[in-house]
């Protein structure tokens, strides 16, 4: 395998990973303001 190859390879693989770790944080993130501000809100 040439450097190459293995450099995009890895590059698809670092995007994977931050797309799995990010998506939920996201969404957390997303679910916390809507409940903070059904809490403040009233």
């Amino acid at each position: 395998m040439s450097t190459v190859e293995t450099g995009g390879r890895r590059t698809w693989l670092m995007a994977l990973a931050w797309l799995w770790v990010g998506l939920p944080f996201a969404y957390g993130v997303y679910e916390l303001f809507l409940k903070l501000s059904q809490l403040f809100a009233g």
